[in-house]
């Protein structure tokens, strides 16, 4: 969406911190949780201060004791011969495994996460996790606890920031985003036992002891095809979404831990 039609969709006033904090706040958002944030900023409408002030917005409501996360995925450092959206001809696979840049968590860009999440990651303060592909970052009181330890392997598993958003009790805000957009519900993949599941051998340039190398690991097949409906079905049986408007754009605000679970039995179900 251009600028111009952001502008004309905004209505009588453009979104600032103050009604950014002040929509947060109503829709549930409150000093000291751990709260993962999806979210699109052109769904927000006009925002006086774009990303910078939704991000103010959400830390003034968190507050000194609260936790900022964000997805800080980097999709392109990841096996050439997986890629579908788009592919890419199988003469450039070798040429890519030799030379795209190793992951480096204070230079390497985001892709995909949209310009609140890229913005977040260059804040002052913030740490990031160390996958080359799908790292978390985070600001705050438990920000060290969550980002820490990223495990190579099944990089939204166990070892994932996911997991210790789960034991901190996390939230989760889609902002301006539908469930498609969920990755807590990965975590549910992981722990889910269904017919068809299945680990598949990845790649990545990092670094070892400062020098560039192609490094192959394991992760599962992730499939966000039912997502949508696995949102909905928990929205609709659990009533646990706090659902409203932020600006111009609906917004739902739930628990991680109630969403986990849900998700992980309600995949066993479906996919079975």
């Amino acid at each position: 969406m251009s600028e111009e039609s952001v502008i004309l969709v905004t209505g009588l006033e453009p979104a600032t911190v103050d009604s950014l904090a002040e929509n947060f706040a109503q829709l549930g958002v409150e000093p000291g949780m751990t709260l993962l944030v999806h979210a699109s900023l052109s769904a927000l409408g006009w925002v006086c201060g774009g990303p910078t002030a939704v991000i103010l917005a959400l830390e003034r409501v968190l507050g000194e004791d609260g936790t900022l996360v964000m997805p800080a995925h980097s999709g392109d450092l990841s096996e050439p011969s997986l890629w579908q959206e788009p592919p890419v001809p199988e003469a450039w696979w070798p040429v890519i495994r030799d030379s795209m840049p190793a992951y480096q968590p204070e230079f390497t860009p985001t892709r995909g996460m949209g310009v609140i999440a890229e913005t977040f990651r260059k804040q002052p303060g913030v740490r990031r996790s160390v996958h080359p592909q799908v790292s978390f970052t985070a600001r705050g009181r438990h920000a060290q606890a969550v980002t820490e330890g990223h495990c190579l392997d099944f990089g939204l598993g166990e070892g994932s920031p996911l997991a210790r958003l789960y034991e901190h009790d996390a939230w989760v805000l889609l902002l301006g985003v539908g469930h498609d957009s969920n990755t807590s519900i990965h975590l549910a993949e992981y722990r889910a036992v269904y017919p068809g599941k299945r680990a598949i051998q990845n790649g990545a340039p990092i670094l070892r002891n400062g020098v560039r190398e192609w490094t192959r690991f394991e992760d599962l097949a992730l499939d966000t095809q039912d997502f949508v409906a696995l949102g909905s079905a928990f929205e609709h049986e659990t009533g646990r979404t706090c659902s409203g408007r932020v600006a111009q754009c609906t917004t739902g605000l739930m628990p991680q831990r109630a969403l986990v679970d849900f998700a992980t039995a309600w995949l066993e179900k479906t996919r079975g």
